[in-house]
């Protein structure tokens, strides 16, 4: 396979303003989402609305992260497709800067698609092999330079989902190029938790998880929340937010206890992305100064506003 490197950036060459104020690594896909106001089992064949948006974990975060204000950029495989010039040119309209993104003559941009009625997310399939083809390349410009190095490393925030490979999420949680982050991590799925595991051990990462996938971190079963942010703050996270959809949500913090909020009740119109505008609002609130009481209300909040369908997707 040939390899195309995307050049540098520079603040002199147009491909950015400023430095950004937080790092999004993982999944920018486009997100293929079909959506029907009626109740859905396996072979429902109902109608509906289907649309193509912008999506995967990191870039559903940092989209949140724009609309709060803040600059983020993205640090992903983005195709050198007619679907990746799209994603780069949508990316740019939503203030996302994909300048540092790794982008391959060979590798086509990633897709999601999702199926979701008015009883939640039928179902869905990730295809993110090119994120996980790339790999480490994705992180060249914490070591090159241009973002940080081994001897400076990036001292800023970083937001990292689990579509990365289980290696390169291994070589991360000991890397030195991320010894100094501020490093806020999630799921993509369920099916992809388990791969956090060497994270527990990480002193500046955070986990975003919701009960199943806490359950599935931590190889046990969990009554709630609550309970799951203790358990996994017992197996060694430095701190943990665990969400359980309408139901009780906790944040837990090594040496501090856990502390807990209650969603408010609301007519639920979608739900792929609502883990992730929780964590990238949960970051703004706590960049803003808010305890750790505040800042778990201001995500939850958001959250529901979400899922209810009052910000735009």
């Amino acid at each position: 396979m040939r390899w195309v490197e995307s050049p540098c950036p520079s603040p002199l060459d147009g491909g950015m303003n400023a430095r950004p104020d937080i790092l999004c690594i993982g999944s920018i896909l486009w997100d293929i989402i079909g959506r029907s106001h009626l109740s859905m089992r396996v072979g429902s064949d109902v109608p509906g609305r289907i649309t193509r948006l912008p999506g995967g974990v990191a870039m559903n975060i940092a989209m949140t992260l724009a609309r709060f204000g803040l600059r983020p950029a993205v640090l992903t495989s983005i195709g050198r497709d007619a679907e990746g010039d799209e994603l780069v040119a949508a990316c740019a309209r939503l203030g996302v800067e994909t300048a540092y993104a790794y982008r391959s003559d060979d590798l086509p941009t990633d897709r999601y698609m999702a199926i979701e009625g008015a009883n939640g997310l039928i179902a869905a399939i990730a295809d993110a092999h090119s994120l996980e083809a790339a790999g480490d390349k994705i992180l060249r410009p914490l070591g090159d330079g241009a973002l940080g190095s081994a001897a400076a490393p990036w001292a800023g925030p970083i937001a990292l989902d689990g579509n990365l490979t289980a290696q390169l999420l291994a070589e991360i949680a000991a890397s030195p190029l991320f010894a100094a982050a501020d490093l806020r991590i999630a799921p993509a799925s369920p099916g992809k938790a388990e791969r956090l595991v060497p994270m527990l051990g990480h002193r500046g990462a955070v986990l975003y998880v919701n009960l199943e996938e806490a359950a599935l971190i931590a190889k046990a079963e969990f009554a709630d929340a609550a309970a799951a942010a203790a358990g996994l703050l017992a197996r060694g996270a430095a701190r943990v937010l665990v969400t359980d959809g309408g139901h009780l949500c906790a944040e837990g913090t090594a040496g501090a206890g856990v502390i807990t909020g209650t969603p408010p009740k609301v007519l639920v119109t979608r739900v792929t992305g609502a883990g992730d505008t929780f964590m990238a609002a949960h970051i703004v609130a706590e960049r803003r100064g808010l305890d750790r009481a505040g800042a778990l209300q201001a995500a939850i909040k958001a959250a529901a506003t979400y899922v209810s369908g009052e910000v735009p997707a």
